[in-house]
């Protein structure tokens, strides 16, 4: 008998996986992204304070698109970009969530590099 695949607990692990190698200080905080079926959500966090130093999702009243789709990713990584900017932060860790580079979780992260943060 075939086993159905649990995708978030794959997901998870995948993240756990990456986030052993990838860490963020105060001189360069981790990006990370999170996705779900109707938003988007992107922090910047500081892990050795465990401080959430910026955020953007699409409930933000900044965006104006309200789905989880590309050109929503586009303007919530702009708007990290513009949050990042303001408190002086240039160089973040790309952190994927253990989603595939690819859709809206490559849109976010080349909004952001056009918005200013080197990664």
């Amino acid at each position: 008998m075939v086993k159905k695949i649990n995708r978030k607990a794959e997901r998870e692990r995948r993240h756990t996986r990456v986030r052993r190698k990838i860490s963020g200080t105060a001189e360069c905080p981790r990006l990370c992204v999170f996705r779900s079926n109707s938003n988007i959500y992107v922090q910047i966090v500081d892990d050795v304070k465990g401080v959430t130093l910026a955020q953007a999702s699409t409930l933000d009243k900044e965006v104006k698109t309200k789905y989880s789709n590309v050109e929503a990713a586009k303007e919530v990584g702009n708007l990290i970009a513009k949050r990042a900017s303001a408190l002086k932060i240039k160089e973040v860790v790309f952190d994927r969530g253990g989603y595939i580079y690819h859709g809206v979780v490559k849109a976010v992260a080349d909004a952001a590099r056009e918005g200013g943060l080197e990664f």
